[in-house]
């Protein structure tokens, strides 16, 4: 494939714009060779002659790789051509063949192949070079000694100097040996233009400016002025093609040629078999229809290419030929053809081929006639003694009429024959041996659709009749309905902020317990052992009072889990001095938010913002303070279900759909709370963590 000049350029250097390049001097070709080799480049180029791949004799040296550099052949010091050189890498291949009298006599064979001893490899390797508009290829004889001679071992490489090409060009390098013992190698490598080079001031065709051309017309004569100074070196080539009588170029002092007619000297069709100009041909080219029944294809030249009906049907399928009965014809382009038709259709469109190859296909009364029909063509054919048979053209192909299969025409068959005799379909073309007809299909569609219509209310009056009868458990499963999406709704955005008084290791146990499993019910908690980080960086109060703040603002609820501990703190502040209160531990959130949470109870901020719970024979809920029983008051696992139902909001569906969450969070407070139970005199709960309490995590 082509070598990108960009590619090139980031392999040669950091700039694409930068690019030094080597001087060769003198117009001489060289080659040189790895160290080791010998190597002889034979005098003047050679034929290009690959021929058929033989299998080797023995080792021999065929090349690998191909890879090439950009240089400058200078004559003078700023009279430079761009050149390439190329480097071929070698390698030897195969492996020396067995003594005639080991295969004979069926001796014991060596596990390596024999090498004879000072036997050196000889190659004769090609280069060959095409740019258009010159090709050349050169013979490198390359010599190896014996000691390089080892099977599939990379000898070297040799270096030749230099192909010149044109500047922007693409060139091909093709390397082989002769005899030929492998495919040949290729490399095609796009060349940079002037603007991609440093050194442009040595090129004289990228600093000299381009010639200045004119062309007008003298009577029967065409003038072409060609303004070119002495220093530029330029190529005019004259391109003309017409199918009789072609110009006989004279060239005058002025350049002028008279336009007489002379047999064709000099035929150069660069781009007849160019694909690209095929498709830019293309492109160019339309389709025009001329009324009546007259169309033309404008193209701007000549080109081979066939045209056919075909009929379209609205939905996107293919376009079904109508060849036969209609023929295809060739087509000469700018010229007028008659439509073999009686009248013209909106689904009838024309095909342009070119070497059984769709180029156009246009529906040329689509404008006039409006857009595509849901019309079925019928194709009737005429036999001997006025036998006529009639198929229907459908996606699948022509199917006769009336059918068995289970195709729409098919199942239409009999209304479609009936349509036909009656006359409501409406004759195309007629040439005394086929007919077709375009039959509307309109009115069958309407009757589809007023059946799927007629089934709908029929299945919503079915459905209006159960609901009547049911209406009860209609009502009870409407109603179950929206409790689950209020529950789901109103789970998915509730927060709980959960306080206590860390009393003792076993109670902080006991807490976490509690937030890990309402964590995994549809809530989200937030408790003060979870944010010890935040809480020691921010300190207990403003900690408290962000999380606070949240968890009111997005609709959530404080927990007070009270204990022994935490009624205690209650008191002492609600003596109001009496009593300083004790010492705060640093991460005591509970106690610091006590400034903040006794202001809401007293004055009646407290209810639907706060809950209050306490576990079984730890705390009775009666010791809690009257002031904090304004709101709810749970204790815990009794009344779980009842603090869950508070827990989730007033969506929250009837404890008795709580039943399996509950039992999950009841379990695993049950099984901490086993471990804890109060000891004799010792203030506050002391939890044992030996064998029976259980995994409290």
């Amino acid at each position: 494939m082509p070598v990108p000049w960009f590619l090139l350029s980031l392999a040669l250097g950091r700039s694409p714009g930068v690019l030094p390049l080597e001087r060769l001097i003198g117009p001489q070709n060289t080659a040189h060779c790895s160290p080791g080799l010998s190597c002889h480049l034979w005098d003047g180029d050679v034929l290009c002659l690959p021929g058929t791949i033989e299998p080797p004799p023995g080792p021999v040296l065929v090349p690998t790789r191909l890879q090439t550099e950009l240089v400058l052949r200078c004559y003078h010091e700023t009279d430079c051509d761009l050149c390439v050189r190329v480097d071929v890498h070698l390698a030897v291949h195969g492996h020396w063949a067995k003594p005639e009298d080991e295969e004979e006599f069926g001796g014991a064979s060596d596990p390596e192949p024999r090498e004879p001893s000072n036997a050196s490899l000889q190659s004769q390797v090609v280069l060959s070079f095409q740019a258009y508009p010159t090709a050349r290829c050169v013979l490198l004889e390359v010599q190896v000694p014996a000691s390089l001679v080892r099977s599939g071992q990379s000898v070297g490489s040799v270096v030749f100097d230099c192909f010149e090409a044109a500047l922007g060009g693409e060139v091909q390098i093709w390397s082989y040996t002769q005899p030929r013992y492998q495919k040949e190698l290729n490399f095609t490598q796009k060349l940079p233009d002037c603007r991609g080079l440093e050194v442009r001031d040595s090129i004289q065709s990228c600093w000299a400016a381009l010639p200045w051309l004119n062309l007008s017309a003298d009577g029967d004569n065409m003038r072409l002025v060609l303004d070119v100074s002495e220093e530029q070196r330029f190529s005019l080539s004259l391109y003309w093609d017409q199918v009789q009588g072609p110009p006989k170029p004279r060239w005058q002092r002025n350049m002028v040629w008279p336009m007489e007619p002379d047999a064709i000297r000099t035929n150069l069709c660069p781009f007849r078999e160019d694909p690209r100009a095929h498709r830019n041909l293309w492109r160019a080219t339309r389709l025009q229809l001329l009324p009546p029944l007259s169309w033309r294809i404008d193209a701007p030249c000549s080109l081979p290419a066939e045209a056919a009906l075909c009929w379209r049907v609205p939905g996107g399928g293919p376009c079904q030929p109508l060849v036969p009965p209609l023929p295809r014809e060739n087509i000469t382009v700018n010229k007028a053809f008659g439509f073999p038709l009686l009248k013209g259709h909106p689904n009838l469109c024309v095909q342009v081929s070119s070497w059984e190859k769709l180029q156009l296909e246009e529906c040329l009364w689509a404008d006039s006639l409006g857009p595509l029909k849901d019309d079925m063509l019928l194709v009737e054919t005429r036999g001997p003694q006025d036998n006529r048979s009639l198929c229907a053209l459908e996606p699948s192909g022509c199917t006769p009429l009336p059918s068995r299969a289970s195709t729409r025409a098919a199942r239409l068959g009999e209304q479609l024959l009936g349509d036909l005799q009656s006359g409501q379909c409406e004759q195309l073309w007629d040439d005394g041996l086929g007919v077709l007809w375009a039959c509307p299909m309109d009115k069958y569609i309407h009757k589809r659709w007023a059946l799927v219509w007629l089934a709908c209310l029929l299945f919503a009056a079915m459905l209006l009749l159960l609901f009547l009868l049911k209406k009860d458990h209609v009502k009870e499963w409407l109603q179950l309905l929206k409790e689950n999406v209020r529950s789901g709704a109103a789970a998915r955005v509730r927060r709980a902020l959960l306080l206590y008084s860390a009393d003792n290791a076993g109670f902080e146990r006991l807490a976490s317990v509690l937030a890990s499993v309402l964590c995994q019910l549809p809530l989200r908690v937030t408790v003060d052992l979870w944010s010890r980080r935040e809480l020691s960086a921010q300190g207990p109060l403003a900690w408290f009072h962000a999380q606070r703040r949240q968890t009111l603002q997005e609709g959530g609820v404080v927990v007070l889990l009270f204990s022994p501990g935490a009624v205690a703190l209650c008191r002492e502040w609600l003596q109001d001095g009496a009593s300083a209160p004790r010492a705060q531990a640093p991460h005591d959130a509970f106690a610091a938010s006590l400034s903040c949470v006794l202001p809401d109870f007293l004055q009646g901020r407290a209810p639907g913002r706060y809950l209050g719970a306490c576990f079984d024979r730890l705390l009775h809920p009666d010791a809690v303070p009257s002031l904090f029983r304004t709101v709810p008051i749970f204790s815990l696992p009794t009344q779980l279900p009842d603090f869950l139902e508070a827990l989730q909001g007033p969506g929250a569906p009837r404890p008795g759909r709580l039943r399996e969450g509950t039992e999950h969070v009841s379990q695993a407070l049950q099984k901490a709370l086993d471990g804890c139970f109060p000891l004799p005199g010792v203030p506050g709960p002391r939890c044992r963590m030996g064998p029976g309490a259980g995994d409290l995590t």
